[in-house]
């Protein structure tokens, strides 16, 4: 359907001449001769562009302007003038006018200026509607305490620009609560950008974390910016950081000290302003034992350690996620609105989710596709669901020898913690470890212990 215009001029001949000639270039034309007309018309129906003259009885149209950003701003208003100026064209454009066409009106012109602004709508409403979808994306879905939790520390370090380190299995959604830290942060108008450490060949992964110039490299056709460019001003997701080589991990933590680096092939300094959120699902804590990572690095991406819970230790998340994703898909596939029957749910609560939220997540989508009922029943469900034990939530059978470690490690715990008052810093300090790592193993042993005040 052709855009909806309303030209607003005093001049009769012009209105006419106007609302002909668009009428039979396929636009729907309608016209008044003042400002206040102008005002009421968009009022009563929406129009996509507004030609606006600024010479006008009553109110001037550069008024009008002004008003109509405030009444309806999606409008996009092209000034017309047959005695503009330089100062009134800027003022015009500072008020938000998309352009401004002096009189004798071009009929080239004036076509042109309209394909423009139409453009520039069309990209506008685009870019809103992604958002929209972006926020629906971006919805962190259950009440259990393990995400109560976890939103509660998002609000808390979102606001800041203190670096964050999320543990969590695959599929856990540890990309979400990075998408959700930037999206609450002051950056949040700032790009969101994100590297797969671990998908990215050695020989390329410090090419696309700081960029390359021509010829640097073999394939190297051109400049390109790298990641930590691309995000400045923003937030920077390092995900999988686990997979990072101790040659690039050295780089990124000279990065991260001094704020700038060289792209590849070049002696240039680019500096940046990057908030880092680095996620992992290893434990980093062995592989700096190992020697694999460096404890340095580990310091400075843990300003604030997160971890996401599996699915299986928040299986009352699961009727709510069934249905955000149920609901999700049936809209994308046009389908007709699907549920599952009470039996097919205690079947996804008893199962065990290896692959977390992001199996959920694939196995709605393929039901709400393959399945040609509005009930989603026991039977239209995989054979490793139906044979899930009520307490397969359980990750494996403990043995004799793991209940009696985890007895000791337990009694050991409680009686540090009670000779350092429940501190846990002064704990951890006390016994030799890391206070991340004692933090984690008393949430295992579900030990409460107190912060330090």
């Amino acid at each position: 359907m052709k855009a909806r215009l309303l030209v607003v001029d005093d001049e009769p001949n012009v209105r006419a001449s106007l609302q002909g000639i668009l009428s039979d270039e396929g636009f729907r034309v309608d016209t008044v001769s003042s400002g206040e007309e102008c005002l009421k018309a968009i009022a009563r129906k929406p129009y996509d562009v507004v030609l606006l003259d600024v010479w006008l009885p009553g109110r001037d149209g550069v008024a009008i302007l002004e008003e109509l950003q405030r009444v309806a701003p999606q409008v996009t208003v092209v000034m017309i003038s047959g005695h503009g100026s330089i100062e009134t064209a800027v003022r015009a454009t500072k008020l938000g006018a998309f352009d401004f066409i002096e009189k004798p009106l071009s009929l080239e012109k004036v076509l042109l200026v309209l394909e423009h602004a139409l453009e520039q709508r069309r990209l506008e409403q685009e870019n809103l509607h992604l958002q929209e979808l972006l926020r629906r994306e971006s919805v962190m879905i259950g009440d259990s305490v393990p995400m109560q939790a976890l939103r509660q520390q998002i609000a808390y370090a979102a606001p800041t620009d203190g670096r964050v380190l999320i543990y969590g299995e695959n599929g856990t959604g540890k990309e979400l609560v990075a998408r959700l830290l930037h999206l609450q942060s002051p950056r949040r108008h700032q790009p969101f950008v994100e590297v797969n450490c671990a998908a990215i060949p050695e020989d390329l992964i410090e090419a696309e974390l700081f960029g390359s110039v021509k010829g640097a490299f073999t394939g190297a056709t051109e400049t390109r910016k790298g990641k930590f460019e691309l995000a400045d001003g923003g937030t920077l997701l390092l995900d999988e950081v686990g997979d990072m080589s101790l040659k690039t991990q050295a780089k990124v933590l000279r990065v991260l000290e001094e704020q700038r680096f060289s792209p590849v092939g070049s002696q240039e300094v680019v500096e940046v302003d990057a908030r880092i959120i680095a996620a992992t699902n290893q434990n980093l804590d062995r592989k700096i034992e190992e020697g694999s990572f460096r404890e340095d690095l580990y310091y400075r991406l843990a300003v604030i350690p997160f971890e996401v819970p599996p699915l299986r230790d928040r299986t009352e998340d699961i009727p709510p996620l069934v249905e955000y994703f149920t609901g999700l898909f049936c809209r994308r596939y046009g389908r007709q609105s699907k549920h599952f029957d009470q039996d097919a749910m205690e079947c996804l609560q008893r199962y065990q989710w290896p692959g977390n939220v992001r199996e959920l997540k694939n196995l709605i989508e393929r039901l709400v596709i393959m399945c040609p009922r509005d009930e989603i029943g026991v039977t239209d469900l995989p054979v490793e669901l139906l044979r899930a034990e009520p307490n397969s939530g359980i990750p494996q059978p403990v043995s004799e020898w793991q209940r009696a470690r985890e007895t000791f490690e337990r009694e050991f715990l409680l009686r540090k913690l009670r000779e350092n008052e429940g501190n846990i810093s002064r704990t951890a300090q006390a016994i030799g470890v890391e206070r991340s790592h004692l933090h984690r193993k008393l949430r295992n042993l579900h030990i409460q212990a107190r912060e330090p005040k």
